[in-house]
């Protein structure tokens, strides 16, 4: 059974990786930001518009990727790693014949124990089919059913 020092290093991973996505988007963001004041002080025309305009565009993407992450991280402040659940829900391990999920935000594989654990989100495919669910049952994920062995 992991216990929760592994349950604790699966958020601090999620953490890590939220947290280090926002300092690159937000550097990015100042890096658009510092191209667009130098490309106002530049030669006007036609190169110049088009220039700035891509520069926009780039920056209104990286502002929607620095939401999304924002999203995460705030769904991040809501996950309990303590308590028992007979449920599968935000904050769970869950064990599965398949691998181990943490159910919290999409950061990829953490190596904890032995078995690797993919940290999810809740909002994904698997995540969705997951919570709520109990030791015991069974989903069908990708066409191969799966049994829930443990939830933590």
């Amino acid at each position: 059974m992991i216990g929760l020092t592994a349950k604790q290093q699966l958020l601090d991973h999620c953490t890590a990786f939220v947290e280090g996505r926002l300092a690159r988007i937000r550097k990015n963001i100042a890096s658009v930001q510092e191209s667009l004041q130098s490309e106002t002080k530049s030669s006007a025309g036609d190169k110049h518009e088009t220039g700035r305009a891509m520069l926009q565009l780039e920056r209104e993407k990286l502002g929607r990727q620095l939401g999304e992450a924002e999203k995460m991280k705030e769904v991040l402040g809501r996950v309990k790693i303590t308590g028992a659940s007979d449920t599968a829900a935000l904050g769970s391990l869950v064990k599965t014949t398949m691998a181990d999920y943490f159910l919290a935000v999409s950061a990829g594989e953490a190596s904890v124990g032995r078995r690797p654990v993919f940290c999810i989100s809740i909002a994904t495919p698997i995540g969705r089919s997951l919570l709520g669910k109990s030791v015991g049952e069974h989903i069908v994920f990708g066409g191969k059913e799966i049994e829930i062995l443990a939830i933590e």
